[in-house]
């Protein structure tokens, strides 16, 4: 097909094969609009210019020669890379075009015209270089786009600004690192009709989590306005994760995490030729509201499953939606080229300690940790003063600043979100990044020591000074199977997709706790019981964060729904065991509006705590709320896989007050495969095995408290520190009793500790005593997997 001589062809003649005719992009747009629009997916109409005729331009004004000794005087030493770019795009700039070609494309855009019954549509004018968005080039925005382009004149110079745009300093810099030869790059140039979304929104989505390569969720950020300010980083974009294999779900919503972003300023239409577009500042109620609908998000990610498949690989797309029609349209698809190719069998885990003072904080680009001296740059133009291996802060980035980034050790801009140039190129060169933390230009300054930390889930942290930093290789090519199931504890939902290559059995146990503190932030009491709340600081922090919400309470729900269910999808469908909140009192207080609902308490270790306070009048209601996100995370979102688990139940009749308040809220045990656990963290779990199996589904062995519960020994006392010991033959022969109770009246034991790792001999101990599953924190799994396996062969010895 390559061979074919048109100067212009519609996208609906245009395949993915024709990349050496029209370009990646633009083949991606022909095969979208052939392919794809039976299935569902809008793609703006449109043509394209072909190489061809970019050849032909350049022949009838003679440029080959111009362009050939100009990059030979380059490529010699003789002259300076500003002064070539600015010589070729001048000489393309002013060269004329050829009749014929100019009757094509004046042809086809009143064609466009006719289409839509408009005079002088909008165009959207976009270049697309014959060796871009190939797999091994990957860096898109190497040549210029024109948007809100009306009349065949302005039409006409958009296009040879296109042409010209092929030999920007950054393009050629860029051909000469990747050894394209430049006489071999040729451009074409898409004419779209423009997408309303200066009156709606728009953004960039992926079909894989951009920083953990988990490709089972599509990635959306969206803005108001015009794509632009989201491509280039100038936004604090919303941001949407949605899970892709429920899509097909009928009835399913399974979003699992909506960020409100900034949004600070939208690009809209401008009036007149010579500026076509500008940013004007967004309304307050732009800046506190989502530009897509939960309906729209649904659309947009189904949108990126049908593409995904239709490609047979990950791919990165950038949306549109029209603010006229309502309507969601596809411009651009071109395969994601990073985290789709990483190595499966092995990756890369950091861990910090000492950590600094915390400096600044954004969205975390990349998992790795870097150290350095700030270089604050405030513009392209200071990129002369950057010091090799230096920490790169600035407010945005854009293709120029390419060549410094190369330099860096890692980078931190003011704004952006995960689709935003600065976290592209720095995902692509595999530097740590920290975007949109919307004060690192005001806070950092020139030589100052910094942490730039990527290691700790989807935030960002730069600390202050050099911290301590650990590289931990893990294989997965090696991990042992084993009888005994090994699982995971997790708290920061944030934090599961990083480790989702682990081959793990499941999550033993997930602490609703942490979900509330850092996403809800609000004790549930001061929703339920908003009227009495006397906190009026706490009044008002509450309702912004409830703004939105039908209900304060629905807030609750919804965030606690979605924290919890980025830990359960990320191994769907092995079981997730979910503890609800096990906040001591003091600790509850510490909640926005907590202190008014709590008592103060001696030893809160050992008081109001657990399933104690789910029945009692003082907390029924918020334990309403907490059912209710459980609710959601099962029946609304699908994860069926996630089991409920009752932290320090007491007593039977406890267990009883507890199972019945639960029916009360939608959740019966047994009820749509509902599996309900108790933790065994108190003798009495023990002594009255036989009673609780007959009301729970399993237990899961929590032996810090059991351990000191046995012994009278507070766990934090340093004084009684030799004291505390899991493997004290009391506590052991309360783990041993409880496996051997349980498994007699049919119910599974697990462990969730970090002895096993630590200690072989106790992971030698629980696989002889029968342990069905032992749970560990993500960087101990390897350790517990071999311990395990090497326990289970000496068994069998």
């Amino acid at each position: 097909m390559s061979a074919r001589q048109e100067s212009l062809i519609w996208f609906d003649k245009v395949a993915r094969g024709d990349v050496a005719l029209v370009g990646g992009k633009n083949a991606s747009l022909g095969e979208m609009t052939q392919a794809l629009t039976p299935r569902g997916i809008r793609v703006p109409e449109g043509f394209a210019t072909t190489a061809g005729a970019f050849r032909a331009f350049l022949a009838a004004n003679r440029l080959d020669a111009v362009i050939r000794d100009r990059l030979g005087a380059l490529e010699a030493g003789r002259a300076d890379l500003a002064a070539t770019g600015r010589a070729i795009r001048e000489a393309i700039s002013g060269a004329d075009w050829p009749e014929a070609i100019a009757a094509e494309i004046r042809s086809a855009y009143g064609e466009l015209a006719r289409r839509t019954g408009k005079d002088n549509p909008a165009v959207a004018v976009r270049s697309s270089a014959t060796a871009e968005d190939l797999p091994d080039a990957s860096f898109a925005g190497q040549q210029e786009t024109f948007l809100n382009v009306a009349g065949e004149r302005a039409l006409l110079d958009a296009c040879r600004r296109c042409f010209a745009s092929l030999y920007t300093d950054r393009a050629i810099t860029y051909r000469t690192l990747k050894g394209f030869v430049h006489e071999k790059v040729a451009l074409s140039v898409g004419v779209q009709l423009m997408v309303r979304s200066d009156l709606g929104g728009s953004g960039v989505m992926f079909s894989i989590d951009t920083e953990s390569g988990f490709d089972k969720v599509v990635l959306i950020n969206a803005a108001w306005g015009l794509g632009e300010n989201v491509v280039q980083g100038a936004v604090d974009p919303d941001e949407y994760q949605v899970y892709k294999p429920f899509l097909a779900r009928a009835g399913l919503t399974p979003i699992l995490a909506k960020t409100l972003g900034a949004k600070e300023q939208k690009m809209i239409y401008a009036k007149g030729a010579a500026r076509p577009t500008r940013n004007v500042p967004t309304s307050k109620a732009e800046r506190e509201s989502f530009v897509l609908s939960d309906a729209e998000i649904l659309a947009l990610a189904r949108q990126a499953a049908v593409i995904e498949d239709h490609y047979g690989q990950p791919m990165d797309m950038e949306w549109a939606k029209d603010g006229e029609t309502g309507a969601l349209y596809i411009v651009q698809a071109r395969p994601e080229t990073v985290k789709s190719r990483a190595g499966a069998a092995a990756f890369r885990s950091y861990s910090v300690a000492a950590k600094g003072p915390l400096l600044a904080t954004g969205l975390s680009v990349g998992e790795a940790v870097a150290t350095g001296e700030v270089c604050l740059l405030n513009s392209a133009a200071e990129i002369d003063r950057f010091v090799d291996g230096a920490v790169l802060v600035t407010s945005t980035t854009d293709p120029d600043w390419v060549p410094v980034m190369k330099r860096a050790a890692a980078i931190v801009t003011d704004h952006g979100g995960r689709t935003s140039h600065a976290a592209i190129v720095s995902r692509e060169l595999g530097l740590p990044a920290i975007v949109g933390t919307g004060n690192a230009t005001h806070v950092l300054h020139d030589g100052q020591e910094v942490t730039v930390s990527c290691a700790e889930g989807e935030e960002g942290f730069v600390y202050g000074g050099t911290a301590e930093v650990t590289v931990e290789d893990i294989r997965l090519d090696a991990v042992p199977e084993t009888r005994t199931k090994v699982m995971l504890n997790l708290a920061n939902p944030s934090a599961a997709a990083r480790w989702w290559r682990l081959p793990v059995d499941g999550v033993g146990l997930a602490r609703m706790e942490f979900v509330v503190t850092n996403a809800v932030r609000v004790h549930p009491l001061a929703l339920t019981r908003y009227a009495e709340l006397k906190d009026e600081a706490a009044k008002a922090e509450i309702d912004r964060l409830t703004r939105g919400h039908a209900e304060r309470t629905d807030y609750f729900v919804e965030s606690l729904a979605m924290g919890l269910s980025r830990i359960a999808a990320t191994w769907f469908p092995a079981p997730v065991i979910v503890r609800m909140s096990d906040f001591k009192t003091n600790e509850y207080a510490e909640l926005l509006g907590g202190r008014q609902f709590e008592p103060a308490e001696e030893n809160p270790m050992i008081g109001f705590r657990g399933a104690s306070r789910y029945y009692s009048d003082a907390y029924r209601d918020g334990f309403a709320l907490e059912c209710r996100a459980i609710r959601r995370l099962r029946e609304d979102m699908g994860f069926t896989n996630v089991i409920v688990m009752i932290p320090f139940c007491r007593s039977p009749e406890e267990a009883d007050r507890v199972l019945e308040v639960m029916a009360a809220n939608g959740l019966r045990r047994g009820e749509g495969g509902l599996e309900v656990y108790v933790m065994c963290e108190i003798p009495s779990n023990v002594i009255l095995a036989e009673d609780f199996a007959k009301r729970f589904d399993g237990f899961s062995i929590g032996s810090n408290d059991l351990t000191q519960l046995t012994l009278g020994v507070d766990r934090d006392s340093e004084a009684l520190a030799p004291l505390f010991r899991e493997r004290d033959p009391a506590v052991l022969w309360m783990i041993r009793t409880v496996i051997e109770r349980a498994h007699k009246a049919g119910c599974k034991v697990g462990l969730c500790g970090q002895a096993p790792s630590n200690d072989p001999d106790f992971a030698r101990i629980l696989v002889e005593a029968g342990i069905d599953s032992i749970s560990v924190t993500p960087d101990s799994f390897l350790a517990v997997k071999r311990h395990v396996a090497a326990a289970e062969g000496e068994g069998m010895a």
